[in-house]
């Protein structure tokens, strides 16, 4: 389904469009795919929500080689992705869901990282971004380990492998 036209809350614009699409996830389920974007403003958000209530979730993946980088990654609006010694993204107001592989959210991390520190004025900030962009990028052509973690109190995300750990949050 499809709604163009809508008023954007940011910019006042009738030119947002909203999109919801129901998809089967093999060893997730039954999701919606939420999305809105505004052509106007460039404001966007986007969810996915399961079709059935879930239990709080936890999972825990060890990136040990390249063949992680293709595992795949249901995480939710209300999820806290966490890397260890490199990363805790908190959910809020802005945060997206998304269905990505693990090298995906190792290439948003780095964005994050980069965006971050380009304002920055404290060079030894500026060589810890600099530092753990290098550690990202040793994980991604598997030269390093990394663990992720996602808790999801709306037991909406999934790492969908059996190297994955789900646990109860």
């Amino acid at each position: 389904m499809e709604l163009k036209g809508e008023t954007c809350n940011f910019c006042g614009e009738k030119k947002l469009t909203l999109r919801e699409e129901e998809i089967e996830i093999p060893y997730f389920g039954r999701v919606f795919i939420l999305s809105m974007e505004c052509g106007g403003c460039g404001y966007r958000k986007s969810d996915v929500e399961p079709v059935e209530k879930k239990e709080p979730c936890k999972f825990t993946l060890e990136v040990s080689s390249e063949a992680d980088l293709s595992i795949k990654v249901v995480k939710s609006g209300e999820a806290i992705l966490k890397i260890p010694h490199v990363i805790t993204s908190e959910p809020g107001p802005a945060s997206n869901g998304y269905i990505t592989n693990v090298e995906g959210i190792i290439e948003r991390i780095k964005k994050q990282i980069n965006s971050a520190s380009e304002g920055e004025d404290d060079p030894l900030a500026k060589k810890k971004a600099k530092n753990l962009i290098k550690k990202l990028n040793k994980v991604l052509v598997g030269r390093e380990k990394l663990k992720i973690i996602i808790e999801d109190p709306s037991g909406n995300s999934a790492i969908i492998s059996d190297k994955a750990q789900r646990s109860k949050l």
